[in-house]
């Protein structure tokens, strides 16, 4: 089970891969802009997980007499806040570009995330030159192409792991020479190798690893909802 958390300040969707276990809890502004106000992925701790479990649980949900009030609520959505401050952001997202000739290589890579092309190849595709799109991608993406297009391999790989694919045809499928490499990059990033993220997410109710953040932290009146 992963967790991730959506923002008033932020546009954003939902896809599910594989067996995938979604729960979902809204943060008043009050607590929301306890915490960062961008996309952000965090490691669970066992006392996160257990209490957003709990949150969205029978008696979170308030569906039988023994369920929480509002007091209890509230003082398990601030422990949730808590222990998100104290917990380090992982390096795991993936910036969408605006520029038109890094969203046309950004759609090309997407459609094939095993293109190891070059990026002053991919410059003579889209008519800018390498010194332009390196450029581009520090200004736009705070990173260059080859951490960003890494990041997109890693998501791909993601969405190959949770539909049953084994690590050795992840690897290749994403643009990896060996799977060594392949699980060295991913291992770094999402904090676990590609074998344990598959076995993990066979069950749902105990794999909970991560908690991704898109919290408010200004005034606005809607609230933020954390999605595990």
């Amino acid at each position: 089970m992963h967790g991730v958390t959506g923002s008033p300040q932020h546009t954003h969707h939902h896809r599910a891969h594989g067996d995938t276990d979604m729960r979902i809890v809204f943060l008043a502004p009050s607590l929301a802009r306890l915490i960062p106000d961008h996309p952000t992925v965090f490691p669970a701790s066992d006392l996160a997980r257990a209490v957003l479990l709990a949150l969205t649980g029978p008696r979170g949900h308030g569906d039988t007499e023994s369920g929480y009030s509002s007091s209890a609520r509230s003082r398990l959505l601030r422990v949730l806040v808590d222990e998100l401050r104290e917990a380090p952001e992982e390096p795991l997202h993936l910036p969408e570009p605006r520029d038109d000739r890094l969203r046309a290589i950004a759609r090309m890579l997407y459609e094939t995330p095993s293109d190891n092309a070059t990026l002053a190849e991919l410059g003579k595709t889209v008519g800018a030159s390498t010194r332009t799109l390196s450029r581009l991608f520090r200004a736009e993406l705070g990173m260059t192409f080859y951490e960003w297009r890494t990041q997109l391999r890693i998501h791909h790989a993601l969405v190959l792991l949770a539909d049953g694919h084994d690590t050795v045809r992840t690897a290749y499928a994403c643009g990896w020479a060996n799977p060594s490499g392949f699980i060295a990059a991913f291992t770094k990033l999402v904090g676990t190798t590609p074998g344990r993220y598959r076995t993990g997410r066979r069950k749902p109710a105990e794999g909970l690893r991560t908690v991704g953040a898109t919290a408010a932290c200004n005034a606005s009146e809607r609230p933020s909802q954390v999605e595990v």
